[in-house]
């Protein structure tokens, strides 16, 4: 789940729970309020409202007395009557007071010392609404009341009250006011901070996990690993950080193998260099010196052109391969008919191979003489060279062999150079095209070099589109395979995309 939506789902509850919980705190409040009202109205709460029947058992005392008064008011004195009211309005938390002239003939027990008895209004009181309840005031004390007026048989002023003490409504109304309140507070305080520790949470957790491994990364521990659990943007934040801590560390070891090839380049040269320095210098002395008579000094001059010409070799293949390195080299392409090409170059090889005493042959596979490539012809050349130049140097057979085969693919032509020799061993084949490789560790001169003359044929390669790769059995052999991009489309096909246009 995003953190977008994490967010708008926060805020929706930060509305909607809050709404719930006060409306089940009201609910509760409301219920302890029955309870309090229950506790003061003797009425039945389960089955109607209760307010309602405050009000019908108010109108049904008032209109029994308002019938008494009419046809013998004198029965509203009669204890008996008085008593079977005073129980009807004991219900509803209500006290009976009659008055005869000024008078109090009856007087509720609930009302007794009550204030309100001194501040009854007087007979025939005009602020009185006999359709609703009317209110006075005595001695900080509310009272609600009704007032009915009526003629005794010896025509004195009579009046029956029904008066409640309503000061406990202004009690009530404090505390549940405050309750709900309370609780409106307590919820808003334990949603919002509960649904923010939450989504923070859920937020700065991989944050804290991305700093520790900021900081052990910083400190150059390249190892610390940074996992996520999340699917949101800080998960995808996480997984980018880890990928960089990899391409890092990637970055970091192939720059300490780097380091190490070089310093290794450096001690092979200086090894390669000293040893031909070494004997052209011995050579010369002896030449100064008149240790070399005239038969020996055409061979002492040899030696020295020989070694000479290995390390001009040997420079000339370290500064070659320093420029394809950095991509300084340029190429230069031109469209080339692959087998007239083949031919010529495996024809002038040949004449230096047969003084060697190895056989170079070409097999072309029916190949078409009109097939084109893109190369770099003396690269290209390059790169073939040092293929069977390698497999000379590794031969192990009377007569070595190296074949030259050339395939025709849909998108490429495949060249194949595959030699009789001692093979590479399974665990050396995967470095051989690695930069400053040798398989053997000797360095001998016989058979080495700078160890430059694969991994400069893959860089040549690398920079004609193509492909090159090594199959090898010890004691019968290697193939050194290499692909190139086709310009020319098989017969029949016109559909295949031209490579370079």
């Amino acid at each position: 789940m995003s953190i977008k939506v994490r967010l708008l789902i926060s805020y929706i509850a930060m509305l909607v729970v809050p709404i719930l919980l006060f409306a089940i705190a009201v609910l509760v409040i409301g219920m302890v309020f029955v309870g309090d009202f229950k506790s003061v109205y003797k009425v039945d709460m389960k089955h109607h409202n209760p307010f309602k029947q405050v009000m019908e058992q108010q109108a049904a005392v008032l209109s029994d007395i308002s019938l008494r008064s009419s046809s013998s008011p004198e029965t509203l004195l009669d204890p008996k009557v008085v008593e079977e009211l005073e129980g009807k309005l004991n219900r509803i938390n209500m006290g009976l007071v009659i008055r005869k002239n000024e008078e109090l003939a009856v007087v509720s027990a609930r009302l007794e010392g009550s204030p309100a008895l001194q501040v009854l209004p007087a007979y025939g009181n005009k602020d009185l609404d006999e359709n609703r309840e009317n209110t006075f005031k005595a001695y900080n004390h509310w009272f609600l009341y009704k007032q009915f007026d009526f003629i005794f048989t010896d025509q004195s002023q009579g009046s029956v009250f029904l008066v409640t003490d309503i000061s406990f409504f202004e009690k009530y109304a404090i505390r549940y006011a405050l309750l709900l309140l309370l609780s409106l507070f307590l919820i808003l305080v334990l949603t919002n901070g509960l649904l923010t520790y939450l989504v923070s949470r859920s937020i700065i957790r991989p944050l804290r996990s991305l700093k520790q491994a900021a900081e052990h990364i910083g400190e150059g521990n390249l190892d610390y690993e940074v996992t996520t659990h999340s699917k949101d943007e800080l998960g995808e934040l996480s997984l980018a950080f880890e990928q960089m801590r990899r391409r890092l560390k990637d970055s970091v070891e192939l720059q300490l193998q780097y380091e190490d090839n070089r310093k290794e380049l450096l001690s092979n040269i200086s090894h390669d260099l000293k040893t031909p320095v070494t004997s052209i210098k011995g050579y010369v002395e002896g030449i100064l010196d008149g240790v070399a008579g005239a038969d020996k000094l055409d061979k002492y001059l040899q030696t020295i052109y020989t070694k000479t010409v290995d390390m001009d070799r040997m420079i000339d293949e370290l500064f070659l391969f320093s420029k394809l390195d950095l991509g300084k080299l340029p190429f230069y392409f031109e469209e080339v008919e692959l087998v007239p090409y083949l031919e010529d170059l495996v024809g002038e090889a040949q004449f230096d191979m047969e003084k060697k005493a190895v056989t170079l042959t070409l097999e072309l596979a029916q190949a078409s003489r009109s097939i084109k490539v893109k190369a770099d012809r003396e690269k290209l050349k390059r790169v073939l060279t040092n293929i069977w130049e390698n497999a000379v140097k590794y031969a192990d057979k009377e007569q070595t062999v190296i074949q030259v085969k050339l395939q025709e693919q849909e998108q490429h032509m495949v060249l194949e150079i595959a030699d009789n020799g001692q093979g590479i061993p399974a665990e050396a084949l995967p470095l051989i095209f690695d930069r400053f490789y040798r398989a053997d560790p000797s360095r001998n001169m016989a058979t080495g070099g700078s160890g430059l003359g694969l991994a400069i044929a893959k860089q040549i390669i690398l920079g004609h589109d193509g492909t090159i790769r090594a199959e090898s059995e010890e004691g019968h052999g290697t193939r050194i395979i290499i692909a190139l991009p086709r310009l020319t489309r098989l017969r029949g096909r016109t559909d295949e995309a031209d490579p370079y246009h």
